[in-house]
């Protein structure tokens, strides 16, 4: 297939807000695809690289050669260029990825040099992430989709997924189960106004203290233990404090999840920038991990000693790992009859320093990668995980330091919705390393303004929203300030559009 067909598929994609037009322009494309073009097409149609980061950043963009006047690049043609610039290390090795690049281009119409510069550098905003190729994929396969997120799930490659339903159909999806070194994507959660919310939504439940570290996964086989963070990335490096808390213990194999967070002396949590800035660092580990140490607790276990659990209820899988993880390593919970036993809990759990507490479902199987409804979390100041947008030079002590960040939530159906601005609650350290850093991620100015790609992901504490007309949202955070960046998620991690209007509604009728 052509690289014209892709771009424009997600040309048409991009046109209609029709989910299930989407599916059926996406399932025509896939079907068209033969079984070595797949891959490439997911990723593509996904808004990513099959190969990740190649060192293809703004700058390397900003001139391209003439457009071609015809479509001649194939879909293979294409990811070749792109694994030969990937590969091109050593001396020599910045003229060469630019010699391969600029070939690239050259041989690309208009669109085609568009599609790919907006792929190659993460802005890709067509409106088929990833849920909507999973859709399409089940079509074209003609699957349930439900059978696809989880082979999606246990293989954790939607590229590999989709050849093996194309090609095979059910067959082929069964075939896909849990690996252990091989991570999958964490279950999510939806969030509850309060804890009577949450129990009339889940009752009997679960409630765990809601710690503020960073999601973590580890894996331990046969005396090797490997940690991956949120992203699926391997972090194991960075943490030698949980690789050495999991290597005593008695498992043969085993997959939990959990979170990894800094402690005080007395127990209480350090602020999470503390947790995210040590989680953040891959230099001087040894050094940071004496100054800053990182503590592992868990709160569900999907595999022990060859035996998958993630189709097990919450209830089964708990007991399980009661019985096999010391009480240090686990996260204080209980069980919760009705919201007063909740809230009694929530109170705890802050009266420890901690954000909230989890609500999760006994009987609710664990969903990998599905912000589903057995588990939801509650906090008693309002927070999000927005995206930084663009950023204003700072005056008077300021003066030389990005400092109003602009703040979007994710539209699910591609883009960022801007929701207001704050300067507030950030310390000397952080102005100084979000200024160098988003220098990095400049794309344009304006003014004051820096507009950056939409990289970076901050937690932002808010009292409230108000109804606002400067905002394409209708709404504005009130007294927004960071609390810290989140080194540990993605854009697409970040708190989406429906999730604030939500809070908005609920404040508004109540």
């Amino acid at each position: 297939m052509k690289l014209e067909e892709i771009v424009s598929t997600s040309a048409a994609i991009g046109q209609t807000r029709s989910r299930k037009a989407k599916t059926e322009l996406l399932a025509s494309c896939l079907r068209r695809l033969q079984p070595r073009e797949l891959p490439i097409a997911v990723a593509y149609l996904s808004g990513r690289l099959p190969q990740g980061t190649i060192g293809v950043g703004w700058a390397s963009l900003r001139e391209r050669p003439p457009a071609a006047a015809g479509s001649t690049l194939g879909l293979i043609d294409v990811d070749a260029a792109l694994e030969r610039i990937r590969l091109a290390v050593g001396a020599g090795s910045q003229e060469a990825r630019k010699r391969e690049l600029s070939a690239l281009l050259a041989a690309a119409t208009d669109t085609e040099q568009e599609f790919l510069s907006r792929l190659l550098i993460g802005e890709l905003r067509q409106g088929a992430l990833e849920g909507s190729v999973v859709e399409g994929v089940a079509a074209a396969a003609g699957v349930p989709a439900a059978h696809v997120r989880r082979a999606l799930m246990l293989e954790g490659d939607l590229g590999t997924v989709a050849a093996a339903a194309i090609a095979e159909g059910e067959t082929g999806l069964r075939r896909f189960s849990l690996t252990v070194l091989r991570p999958v994507y964490p279950m999510l959660a939806q969030t509850a106004a309060d804890t009577a919310d949450a129990l009339a939504r889940i009752h009997p439940a679960d409630v765990e203290w809601k710690l503020d570290g960073v999601r973590l996964q580890v894996h331990v086989l046969r005396g090797e233990v490997r940690v991956f963070a949120r992203t699926l990335a391997d972090v194991t490096d960075r943490v030698p404090e949980v690789v050495e808390a999991m290597s005593g213990l008695p498992f043969e194999a085993a997959m939990l999840d959990g979170e990894a967070i800094a402690l005080r002396p007395d127990g209480r949590p350090q602020p999470f920038q503390v947790t995210g800035s040590r989680f953040a660092s891959r230099t001087d580990v040894d050094g940071q991990r004496r100054s800053t140490s990182l503590s592992p607790v868990f709160f569900d276990l999907l595999h022990l000693d060859g035996e998958d659990l993630i189709d097990r209820p919450a209830r089964e899988r708990l007991e399980i790992m009661d019985r096999h993880l010391p009480g240090g390593l686990r996260v204080p919970r209980t069980v919760a009859g009705d919201a007063g036993t909740a809230e009694r809990f929530l109170d705890d759990a802050l009266g420890h320093g901690h954000e909230g507490v989890m609500v999760k479902a006994l009987d609710a199987p664990y969903e990998a990668g599905r912000r589903g409804a057995g588990w939801l979390k509650v906090k008693r100041a309002h927070t999000l995980d927005l995206v930084v947008l663009a950023a204003e030079w700072g005056h008077g002590r300021r003066r030389g330091w990005l400092s109003n960040l602009h703040l979007g939530a994710r539209d699910p159906n591609g883009g960022f919705v801007m929701l207001g601005k704050t300067f507030k609650g950030m310390t000397d350290e952080m102005l100084a390393w979000q200024t160098e850093r988003l220098l990095e991620l400049e794309t344009s100015r304006e003014g004051i303004v820096v507009h950056v790609r939409p990289e970076l992901v901050v937690e932002v504490a808010f009292d409230g929203l108000q109804a606002s007309p400067r905002y394409p949202a209708g709404m504005a955070l009130r007294f927004a300030r960071i609390k810290g960046y989140r080194h540990d998620k993605r854009p697409v991690d970040a708190d989406a559009i429906d999730t604030v209007r939500a809070i908005f509604a609920g404040a508004s009728s109540a």
